[in-house]
């Protein structure tokens, strides 16, 4: 919807309109919802600043006042400090955001296991996305690890690619010759469960790839270095 709307910077100051009356978080969160049909309104809070609330709804985070006449998208920034409140919501929701690893289609992965394969990690990706590839390079310093690879062909081009890949004889040579090595899977047809994969990465609010997901359900959205990937697995491994 931001792509329709004309987009707000908003420079406010914490110390503004004390006096405001706040409408029920509720009410507002009734008031919002006509104008998504068909989409869950993930949360309404009230800011501490100017009579706006905080709306989020799938990716999206904007503001809006307490009838839902008016929606604001940007970013709102504390005068005193220059930060940006809005991004430091973005970065608490995306850190809190979980996806249960059970429910993923991990018998559609292309799955590597790498040593014992103690440690797990699914990760929906593409092969045409660059970084998809420098994640891959970035895997091969990972050990003792099971990367579960989700086909998630959104990009031009990708659907058929992705097609040859899943039905070649060895799915995970095919994998990793084409991300490492640049080297084109052979011309192979089959039924493939590609449809119900990217089915799934919308389910699950993907973005973009690549997106991987640790076995307590904390999701990274982008390119990490193989640091941060041990990481990760570490703490997924105690916390789930």
């Amino acid at each position: 919807m931001a792509t329709h709307l004309k987009l707000f910077i908003l420079i406010l100051s914490l110390s503004l309109f004390p006096g405001i009356l706040w409408a029920d978080e509720e009410t507002v969160k009734k008031a919002v919802q006509p104008h998504f049909e068909n989409q869950k309104i993930d949360s309404v809070k009230k800011t501490p600043f100017s009579g706006l609330y905080e709306v989020v709804v799938g990716d999206e985070l904007f503001y809006t006042d307490d009838k839902a006449n008016f929606f604001f998208f940007g970013h709102v920034i504390n005068t005193k400090t220059r930060v940006s409140m809005t991004n430091e919501r973005i970065q608490e929701i995306k850190a809190a955001r979980r996806v249960p690893f059970d429910s993923l289609p991990l018998q559609h992965a292309i799955t590597a296991v790498k040593g014992e394969g103690k440690r797990k990690v699914a990760i929906y990706t593409d092969p045409n996305c660059p970084y998809c590839k420098q994640l891959e390079k970035e895997l091969i310093n990972v050990t003792n690890v099971t990367v579960y690879n989700l086909l998630y062909p959104v990009l031009n081009g990708s659907m058929e690619l992705s097609k040859k890949i899943w039905c070649s004889e060895n799915q995970i040579k095919a994998w990793e010759d084409f991300m490492l090595k640049g080297t084109a899977p052979a011309e192979k047809d089959c039924e493939t469960p590609l449809e119900t994969l990217v089915k799934s990465g919308r389910e699950n609010k993907v973005s973009g790839t690549p997106t991987l997901i640790f076995t307590d359900g904390s999701v990274v959205g982008g390119m990490i270095p193989a640091a941060a990937i041990e990481e990760k697995l570490e703490n997924a491994s105690k916390n789930k």
